[in-house]
């Protein structure tokens, strides 16, 4: 459920009508729904019940302050994958301890850093990172918490660029190897071994990889106890994916239902870190954007708008289908069919196919959907500036990113000296 919809035949982000976000603040313009945040993030947290956990956003799908900002209100922690996330958690007002670490390649001031915040995780991903991990734990005199993340080699049947648990992935640690890393960690005086950690994939729409990878994950668990090496948390990852067009995918309820039940059955209360992304934010989106030409022919027809790959990149990365909706209902134009592209210098440069729209020049359109993996992943390709994000809340709206500028553009360059 998100709070946009039409009234009156406009198009509304809460009760905000967003032809009006466009003509204050321009297009292409990112408008994010505060009580649709919070409303995702709320069920989360109250679907594991008395089971212990937390609930840690994970930071790359939406880095926005203002998003930040609003979920650690809520008392939620988060997943981070860089130094610069951390310090967007940070002054968003998220609490070190309430941040877990992950990412393959963590750089030696990343980890340092990290440290010094006192950061609740560093979850480790090959046998070379424990050893740097170790190094500067020592040189620092402290104690690195840490989990190490297996791979369980299970498909979570989505997109191959976004699945994270299969062998073949740069990934986690599979089987024995991860044993032995864990019995390495457990004999260094600067490790404290907290939990293990695991994460297959994004978008799923099916519990049976889930829970396919938690059956391991807890065998896993035992043959750790089996060996004196007792755990603080079991960190499941997060994946659960979202409605784009035909998905249904199972609510977090069903999901978290799913999780209990293996833990249940197999003896297993540890306190339980999830760390969904897309599942909060994703249906939280929409993108604003404006009708520049049509471009009629006898084979096809072409709407070019004012937002382009380098603002929305998962059409043309993933070949992922956002809707496509007028904000205002009721056109006097005759609908056709069009494919909706943008003034970006690549023929991949497209938002979607074989729309059919009654829609004139200079019309407002919204792409549905977009709070997961759309502003973070923009660009300045074409030298095109990025677009500025709003968030509703209730009948108004706040500018939380100015536009960007083509002086900030270029802030950091110079001309060749001589």
């Amino acid at each position: 459920m998100d709070h946009f919809h039409y009234s009156n035949d406009r198009y509304l982000g809460e009760e905000v009508p967003l032809a009006e976000v466009a003509e204050v603040v321009g297009t292409p313009c990112y408008v994010y729904s505060r009580a649709t945040i919070e409303r995702h993030w709320r069920i989360f947290d109250a679907a594991f019940g008395q089971h212990p956990h937390k609930v840690c956003y994970s930071v790359k799908a939406n880095s926005s302050l203002a998003v930040l900002d609003l979920l650690a209100r809520l008392g939620s922690g988060f997943d981070i994958v860089s130094g610069g996330e951390m310090e967007r958690v940070l002054r968003a007002g998220g609490h070190p301890s309430d941040v877990v670490f992950s990412g393959v390649g963590k750089s030696e001031s990343e980890i340092r850093r990290a440290l010094q915040i006192s950061v609740g995780c560093l979850n480790l991903e090959s046998e070379s990172e424990l050893y740097r991990v170790a190094e500067i734990a020592n040189e620092l005199a402290v104690k690195a918490p840490i989990a190490i993340r297996i791979n369980p080699d299970v498909d979570p049947l989505t997109h191959p660029y976004i699945a994270t648990g299969l062998r073949d992935s740069k990934f986690g640690i599979v089987g024995q190897e991860a044993l032995a890393v864990f019995k390495r960690a457990a004999d260094m005086g600067s490790i404290e071994i907290k939990g293990v950690a695991c994460h297959i994939g994004s978008q799923l729409t099916e519990t049976g990889p889930f829970v396919q990878a938690l059956e391991k994950v807890v065998d896993f668990v035992d043959q750790l106890a089996s060996h004196g090496i007792e755990l603080a948390h079991l960190d499941i990852g997060g994946g659960l994916g979202i409605h784009y067009r035909d998905e249904n995918p199972p609510d977090p309820e069903t999901y978290t239902s799913a999780v209990i039940e293996v833990l249940d059955r197999r003896g297993c209360r540890l306190p339980v870190i999830i760390e969904p992304g897309r599942a909060i934010v994703g249906n939280a989106g929409v993108l604003l954007t404006r009708v520049e030409y049509l471009k009629h022919s006898d084979h096809r027809n072409f709407a070019v708008v004012d937002a382009g790959m380098n603002d929305l990149l998962r059409p043309a990365l993933y070949q992922g289908f956002h809707e496509i909706l007028p904000l205002q209902q009721g056109s006097a134009s005759r609908p056709r069919v069009y494919d909706v592209v943008g003034p970006v210098c690549e023929s991949a440069d497209f938002l979607g196919h074989k729309r059919s729209l009654a829609i004139a020049e200079g019309d407002l359109l919204a792409l549905r959907s977009v709070g997961a993996y759309g502003f973070v992943m923009s660009s300045v390709y074409n030298s095109r500036v990025r677009p500025a994000e709003v968030i509703v809340d209730g009948d108004r709206f706040h500018v939380v990113r100015k536009r960007e500028t083509v002086d900030q553009l270029m802030e950091n360059e110079c001309l060749f000296p001589g």
